[in-house]
């Protein structure tokens, strides 16, 4: 598979393409007004403990509190030193490498918020004192309590009204390892499978591992010398004594530390050997890279390219036009069928329809070529979106069970491509499959778009028959109790251009059925749905008088 990283960047805005085999696979969109926070370290205040549903809320100096679930809050300061000395703990740990996860999905492994075990007791006083999870269970309450200062990381960025979601697990990404501070044990990428690989880089970190520190050997990091893990680690070390620093001379809520930019993360992250180039059109960044490259995997230098074309970058290589589609609701299949995305508040709802494919005959076998088509495109779509939480595909109906089956090991076989952790059920009699996605940052929808002011983001409007009856009932309301026969009425222009439609008009109708004189103004200000009625007499605006 042929694999690129292009990056575009504007003075307001920089955008990452990641293609596979030419098309667009992944794309992440970095602006001033929404930073990546994904990764940053914060010196929190609790809010509120609330043990009815086992979380506690974070002050951290953003507009919404962080959301703290008691299974994300780490060991008690005591029982984690314990685990200092489990040096020799061997632990696979998936790398899915997408913005580290904040932290590199380590499902065995566990560690504790981060005061140094050679800080002073005012530094240890600020870090959580919790229960251990034991055997995966879930965690009894607590010592957590409201007002007192904890250590606390970003795991995922805040989505509509839900803030972010933070653990007191805090890790430190690097291109080769992540820093677990105060683990004491060595993780190894699953997706490192040759075991004496392995076992030789367990032994390197563990001579050059000190005493209290934990890390996960990242996939990136085989075939790489002792030289290279250790300028890694000293690095990851370095920036945890800051870290520390920082606890000691700052106050609640404050920054910690701030994770690399989307375009570094990126780079540290996804530039490996698989990826044939990088191309990007700004001279800074080019230089940026080449630099930070230069000095972790100086063989990868010659894959980095400069562009120095007019026509637009994302133009050349058509990102542009499947940007415009992972826009859409609809989406096209080559065989002549669609599929529509519709995100709601609590799920994603995906239709599979067969188009002018349904014309043709062997039903079966055509709704078998079409799904499994769409299967492909879905989880593309899924990826280059980044859709998360809970996910509905409705499939075309298949009779045989062997076809479903088939369905379902081609979303299995595609959402391998997937760094995020994906869960697929297998198809019901009625076409139905579910699943559940890893959301770590918003989707691209959010990216690019905002709620409509008029629809409030449903992208549906009262129709305007819905609206004039809304007008008619206030003027019978303002008839049965006023005496007045004098109105101004302020609308949409759409809504008084249909009130003044027909021979004898809508407006006409309602003044001859009310006895009322009705001057009316278009206000193209108001939604389609506002309305506004003023008194001749009193000279001033009475709709709320006779609301509902």
């Amino acid at each position: 598979m042929r694999k690129e990283i292009i990056i575009n960047s504007t003075a307001n805005e920089i955008r990452i393409a990641i293609t596979e085999d030419k098309r667009l696979s992944e794309l992440y969109v970095e602006t001033p007004e929404k930073e990546r926070m994904v990764g940053d370290i914060y010196l929190g205040k609790v809010a509120k403990v609330m043990p009815g549903i086992r979380a506690a809320f974070i002050d951290v100096g953003l507009k919404q509190d962080g959301f703290l679930h008691f299974s994300d809050i780490g060991s008690t300061f005591s029982d984690y030193t314990s685990l200092v000395d489990d040096e020799d703990s061997d632990i696979d740990v998936d790398d899915d490498d997408e913005d580290v996860q904040a932290t590199e999905n380590r499902e065995s492994s566990s560690f504790q918020s981060p005061p140094s075990l050679n800080e002073s007791k005012s530094v240890a006083a600020r870090v959580s004192q919790t229960a251990s999870r034991g055997n995966g269970k879930a965690a009894n309450i607590p010592d957590i309590k409201s007002g007192q200062d904890i250590i606390i990381q970003i795991m995922k960025e805040p989505v509509n009204r839900k803030g972010v979601r933070v653990t007191s697990e805090v890790s430190l990404p690097g291109r080769f390892l992540v820093l677990l501070p105060f683990d004491g044990k060595i993780g190894v990428s699953k997706k490192v499978f040759n075991f004496k690989e392995k076992r030789r880089l367990r032994r390197i970190v563990r001579n050059i591992l000190p005493p209290s520190f934990g890390v996960i050997i990242r996939t990136v990091a085989q075939d790489k010398d002792e030289a290279a893990l250790k300028q890694d680690l000293e690095n990851l070390i370095a920036t945890w004594r800051e870290i520390e620093k920082s606890v000691k001379a700052e106050s609640a809520p404050s920054l910690l530390y701030k994770d690399l930019s989307t375009t570094s993360s990126v780079i540290r992250d996804l530039f490996t050997e698989d990826v044939d180039r990088v191309i990007t059109d700004s001279k800074k960044q080019y230089k940026e890279i080449c630099a930070y490259v230069k000095s972790v995997s100086p063989q990868l230098l010659e894959k980095i390219e400069l562009y120095k074309e007019r026509e637009p970058l994302f133009d050349v290589y058509g990102i542009e036009k499947e940007i415009a589609t992972a826009l859409s609701r609809k989406v096209w299949l080559k065989s002549g069928g669609y599929i529509i995305i519709e995100q709601t508040e609590a799920m994603v709802v995906i239709d599979v329809n067969s188009g002018r494919y349904a014309a043709k005959r062997e039903q079966e076998l055509n709704s078998l070529r079409t799904n499994l088509e769409a299967s492909r495109e879905v989880c593309r779509q899924i990826r280059l979106r980044d859709v998360g939480g809970i996910i509905v595909i409705d499939f075309i109906d298949l009779d045989d069970e062997k076809n479903r089956k088939k369905v379902y090991d081609e979303l299995r076989k595609e959402f391998r491509r997937d760094r995020a952790k994906v869960t697929v059920l297998p198809m019901t009699e009625i076409g139905i499959v579910q699943i559940t996605r890893q959301r770590i940052r918003q989707n691209i929808l959010h990216s690019f778009s905002e709620p409509c002011p008029v629809c409030g983001g449903g992208g549906l409007v009262q129709s305007k028959s819905s609206i004039v009856n809304q007008i008619e009932r206030w003027i019978r309301r303002f008839k049965s109790e006023s005496k007045e026969f004098r109105l101004i009425l302020r609308a949409h222009p759409s809504i008084i251009a249909y009130l003044k439609e027909g021979t004898i008009s809508r407006l006409k109708k309602m003044m001859f059925k009310y006895f009322v004189h009705i001057k009316i103004q278009g206000d193209d200000k108001l939604s389609i749905a506002e309305f506004h009625f003023s008194s001749i007499r009193q000279n001033k605006d009475i709709t709320d008088q006779y609301k509902s």
